[in-house]
């Protein structure tokens, strides 16, 4: 039998996710000044891009939570 759906603390988590990603950006972004000089361009463009994908993955996120508040607001 399939236990049921348990969401209470998918916000919590949700939230802690986006926190991570954020302070993974930040200290990308805090590398790339740092080394600015050191750094060929094809890494720093990777670089900018893996944050760009982190800033689309952290607004899916942030929908994921209003889900969740949406959700809770039911149930």
């Amino acid at each position: 039998m399939a236990k049921p759906d348990d969401r209470s603390d998918n916000w919590e988590k949700i939230g802690h996710n986006i926190g991570n990603t954020l302070q993974n950006m930040n200290e990308t972004s805090d590398y790339i000044k740092a080394h600015d000089e050191e750094i060929s361009e094809d890494e720093k463009q990777q670089l900018l891009e893996k944050n760009k994908r982190r800033e689309e993955s952290v607004k899916g996120l942030r929908e994921e939570i209003k889900d969740e508040a949406r959700y809770s607001k039911t149930h």
